[in-house]
């Protein structure tokens, strides 16, 4: 035994000590409820069981401050005094999926007793980070477990709620379609989070749109549990507030009870899982009380009374079960403070093995579930095709009949073709359907493949991506549009938060098959302003796991985009396709009629030869004299100016790298070897800009050749030809050629 371990005969925690003691004086003669409880009442509830797990998680959390004490523990955030969430996980069925507070540990020791699992071991080898840990793999502590339906859940605030809403609005929607679902037909989601969450965007945006889409008329099963202690780390809720919040929601049942009132907490629960799994709705506002503090660091009297944390204590949801226990005549006082001490005996024992396992110990071991990439199944699966019959019933003309297409129109045809040859896959968001985008980009879809498929959202990004989130979740392939760039960022932790971390946080045992089509970046003429012309990617490019792409001519838009969506469909690959606006409807390049910014669609049988894998990028224009880096709108300006330098008889080549993450740094660096001049032309800002990543990647794989970056201004788009001012212009790139050239080599 490690000398510094905690030992089976620990002393007593404070709130230990007045716990049994609050337990040792009951007796059923003086149980403090007044009449005698029903015994049939109690034992149909189960409280026997619910104490025994009631007292686990408290167990568990005081093993979670020894262990920290010791320096062998990594959490403190306790489910001290929420317990009562027990009782909720006793109204479900370890079927229905769960998202989980971070003070839900006894929903989560309940789930597991109900499924025959040991969720105690779960806990304990979560809170000393090993490597075996079921869910997270010592990644974090989170409660979840595949064959538990419990969905893991970071700790940002509120940012699982929209995906709660997602994946229950897409469990009716698969039934509707017909579809098979990792979960059962009548299955209820259950989404759990704090008080303080009510004031997040987040959770205003997730409630929100729970009351919109039921006053659509949308079956929704789904039951929120708000667990409301009062406080906000330090910050008290005001009183009355979170129940006046709830209570304002449209067309959403809520049900307000205590924690310390067992038998109403299982009434409540059992009243609004019936009706959720019957498309209603409902939010469970559990009044709990918060002990132990918000987390081990925290010194709660530092801004609380000492006064009110005592009389918290009295309505302990602990003391409450024993209280009906005894009452009822089911158990003796004496025998519930055993059963307390025999239980945190085995947890310390138990926290005492689990401090000895191993955690994880190489990069390559806390990395392995971030992103895995099969290439040679993405390919095969890139390939596939709806049935020459459907592609024929589907398509008014083939599209390899129509002659060259622009980008919007290869772009539109790529996914007419995917949404033929996949029954799970959706498009979404905000004027996708009955208008066909703002740039007529999805135009006819709905049509062709119903509302159910392709249908318009609420004005609200994180809703939509929530949606996304959840509609992965319960096997479909959502491709959703975000209408601008900018509309994208009050958005982000969608992705950042919630999309990039499943696979990470679950072992992979959970992805986010997602492809997020965003009309991007800038140079809209007679239509513009920030919000339109939108050039900041940088929000993107840090997020690990994930892809970004940027195809900008529409002969590589239709396989880029089938790469994004077979590898959502092979890996969980979670992509943002990132489309330039200003090149949506261009037909030519260097004259009006050349048609060089429009190409015929290649039919599938030829997709196999075309597939564009991720990373791969293209040589736009050959030239051996000088080699610009570019992308998107780049890549037009870029070409525009290597016609006017051949000319004077230098060779520009044009390299559009397609793929913003992963950047393909060791093909961008052979190219740049082979040419021995570099110009990166990066139409994003200067600071956080994608060419930083480029001019970075070339230095550290040893090019020492002539290299200049041009890129657009550190400033916002402004309206009009005032935008032409701060944007990377073909002026820049010609003008870093003549720089480059001009270098000793």
């Amino acid at each position: 035994m490690h000398p510094n371990d905690p030992a089976p005969d620990a002393p007593l925690a404070p709130l230990d000590e007045r716990l049994l003691a609050r337990l040792a004086a009951l007796d059923a003669s003086a149980a403090g409820v007044g009449a005698r409880p029903d015994p049939e009442q109690v034992r149909a509830r189960d409280l026997d069981t619910i104490f025994e797990v009631q007292v686990r998680s408290r167990c568990l959390d005081h093993a979670a401050r020894h262990l920290r004490e010791q320096g062998r523990g990594w959490y403190t955030i306790a489910s001290a005094g929420h317990e009562s969430n027990a009782l909720v996980a006793r109204a479900l069925r370890p079927s229905d999926p769960a998202l989980l507070h971070y003070r839900s540990g006894a929903f989560y020791l309940e789930r597991a007793r109900q499924a025959g699992h040991d969720g105690t071991a779960d806990v304990l080898e979560g809170l000393v980070a090993a490597a075996d840990e079921p869910i997270a793999g010592g990644r974090h502590k989170v409660f979840g477990h595949p064959e538990l339906a419990v969905i893991p859940q970071t700790s940002t605030i509120a940012s699982h709620l929209p995906r709660a809403l997602g994946l229950a609005l897409a469990l009716d929607r698969a039934r509707r379609l017909g579809l098979a679902t990792p979960w059962p037909p009548d299955a209820v989601v259950v989404c759990s989070f704090g008080d303080a969450s009510v004031n997040h965007a987040t959770a205003r945006a997730a409630l929100n749109a729970t009351a919109y889409a039921r006053h659509r008329g949308l079956k929704i099963p789904l039951l929120y549990v708000c667990e409301d202690n009062g406080l906000g780390i330090s910050v008290p809720s005001p009183p009355g507030w979170v129940a006046t919040t709830l209570d304002a929601l449209p067309g959403i049942a809520t049900r307000h009870v205590d924690g310390d009132d067992p038998l109403g907490v299982a009434e409540a629960a059992d009243e609004l899982v019936a009706a959720a799994r019957a498309g209603r709705p409902g939010v469970l506002h559990l009044a709990t009380v918060r002990f132990l503090g918000h987390a081990g660091a925290d010194v709660e009297s530092a801004y609380r009374h000492p006064a009110d944390i005592r009389r918290d204590e009295e309505r302990d949801p602990i003391v409450a079960t024993a209280r009906l226990l005894v009452g009822a005549g089911l158990t003796t006082a004496a025998e519930l403070v055993e059963r307390y001490r025999t239980i945190r005996a085995e947890i310390l024992t138990r926290a005492t093995h689990a401090a000895s396992l191993p955690p994880l110990r190489t990069r390559a071991e806390v990395m392995a579930p971030l992103a895995p990439r099969s290439p040679d199944r993405v390919a095969a699966e890139a390939r596939r095709a709806a049935p020459p019959d459907r592609r024929r019933r589907v398509f008014t003309t083939l599209p390899e009949d129509e002659g060259p297409l622009t980008l919007a129109e290869s772009v539109n045809r790529t996914l007419t073709d995917l949404l033929a040859a996949r029954p799970e896959m959706l498009v979404f968001g905000e004027d996708v359907a009955v208008k066909g985008g703002v740039y007529g980009v999805t135009r006819g879809l709905a049509r062709r493949f119903g509302g159910a498929r392709v249908f318009d959202t609420l004005l609200d990004e994180t809703s939509i991506l929530g949606l996304g989130l959840g509609a992965g979740l319960a096997g479909f392939l959502p491709v959703p549009e975000i209408q601008y760039l900018a509309y994208l960022h009050n958005a982000e932790d969608q992705i950042r938060g919630e999309a990039a971390t499943a696979s990470f946080f679950s072992r992979g045992a959970y992805r986010n098959p997602l492809v997020v089509r965003v009309a991007a970046f800038a140079y809209q003429r007679g239509f513009g302003g920030h919000f339109h012309n939108d050039d900041a990617v940088a929000v993107l490019r840090d997020i690990p796991g994930i892809v970004v792409a940027a195809p900008a001519h529409p002969a590589d838009a239709p396989a880029v985009l089938r790469t994004c969506v077979a590898a959502a469909a092979v890996d969980g690959t979670v992509s943002v396709l990132l489309e330039p606006i200003a090149a949506y409807h261009e037909r030519d390049l260097h004259e009006p009629g050349d048609g060089l910014w429009t190409a015929p669609y290649e039919p599938p049988a030829r997709w196999g030869r075309g597939h564009v894998p991720i990373g791969e990028p293209l040589v736009a224009r050959p030239g051996d004299d000088v080699c610009v880096v570019t992308f998107a709108n780049g890549r037009r300006l870029a070409e525009r100016v290597a016609r006017r330098w051949e000319e004077r008889g230098v060779g520009v080549r044009v390299l559009d790298v397609r793929w913003l993450v992963p950047l393909p740094h060791d093909e961008i660096a052979r190219h740049a070897r082979e040419v021995g001049r570099v110009v990166v032309a990066d139409e994003t800002r200067e600071s956080g800009g994608v060419g930083e990543g480029i001019v970075t990647g070339l230095v550290e794989r040893g090019f020492r050749g002539p290299l200049v970056r041009v890129s657009s201004a550190d400033s916002f788009v402004p309206l009009g030809p005032a935008a032409e001012l701060v944007l990377l212009s073909e002026d820049d790139i010609d003008d870093a050629i003549r720089r480059v050239l001009a270098a000793r080599t």
